[in-house]
């Protein structure tokens, strides 16, 4: 029998993934509060339901939100899925939200006998829209076993790290290397622009090297051509970030590469681009450095 899918949150990432959770053949009914994105999966065959409704027919319920807070709203607010979810429900959170309230709401689930596996991912929009997303996933086997397949057809890197709240530590520890990484490249990049040689050519004479990585192949063509049309927005990194740094605090782990990071984020959102996508880090430098970074 075909699983009955709930998905709420219909963003950049979440409407290519129901879209794809609609193409593997499952049912799917889909919330968000931007009507049109709700109006655009029922054209291609999903249903519109609140959450009360969704915790009556889904077997497997999906949130893909902004914020620890808005997550919690769904699940265990007023009207959230909590008020009507039955025993054997599974709640699978595609956000990145912090291990103490991913944790917090895994543990409000199971009083009621409903499952939850946090389960964030990476690879940004473009692997959201292929379905080749990275999973990494926090929660019971058996109940990471019993959904794989709904997991299968949104991404291709699947991957139990542990029990609830591994899959978002994981998130945390990927958005250092993806973001510390795009600042590095960002410094090179202005310097190689300030010092006046051919970016381009500096970016394919290094790409094959120890420094070529996803995140340069990924951005820097962007970067060049003054995309920074969001694929992962500045200020979602700046909430993850901070999530990072406020766990790091908790347990006792300095992260100074990090922490200026957030200063990064930060003075971009005071210069208006926290909507841009990450890989305008490089906006910072070059407004320290007065030059851009453009082909040649």
């Amino acid at each position: 029998m075909t699983k009955q899918i709930g998905f709420i949150g219909l963003g950049i990432m979440g409407k290519p993934m129901s879209l794809n959770l609609l193409k593997a053949g499952y049912n799917v009914t889909v919330n968000d509060i931007n009507t049109q994105s709700v109006e655009a999966l029922v054209e291609a065959g999903a249903q519109a339901g609140t959450l009360v409704e969704m915790g009556k027919l889904c077997d497997v319920i999906i949130t893909m939100l902004p914020t620890s807070q808005h997550v919690k709203q769904v699940v265990l607010g007023e009207n959230g899925i909590l008020k009507t979810a039955t025993k054997g429900t599974v709640i699978i959170d595609m956000s990145s939200i912090s291990p103490v309230a991913s944790v917090e709401i895994a543990d409000e689930a199971a009083k009621q006998g409903v499952e939850m596996l946090d389960a964030p991912v990476s690879g940004g929009e473009p692997k959201a829209i292929d379905g080749t997303l990275a999973i990494m996933v926090g929660g019971k086997e058996s109940v990471f076993e019993s959904v794989k397949d709904v997991l299968h057809a949104v991404g291709s890197d699947v991957t139990l790290v542990g029990q609830n709240g591994s899959g978002v530590t994981a998130k945390l520890a990927n958005q250092i290397i993806v973001n510390l990484n795009i600042a590095a490249m960002s410094e090179a990049l202005v310097l190689a622009a300030k010092a006046g040689i051919d970016v381009e050519k500096m970016y394919q004479a290094i790409r094959g090297g120890l420094a070529g990585s996803a995140v340069l192949d990924a951005k820097v063509p962007l970067i060049l051509d003054r995309n920074f049309v969001a694929g992962g927005r500045i200020d979602i990194n700046l909430k993850d970030i901070t999530n990072v740094m406020e766990t790091a605090h908790e347990i006792g782990v300095p992260l100074p590469l990090s922490s200026q990071l957030l200063e990064i984020f930060h003075a971009l959102k005071v210069d208006g681009k926290a909507g841009d996508d990450h890989g305008g880090i490089v906006q910072y430098y070059e407004k320290l450095a007065n030059v851009e970074v453009r082909k040649a």
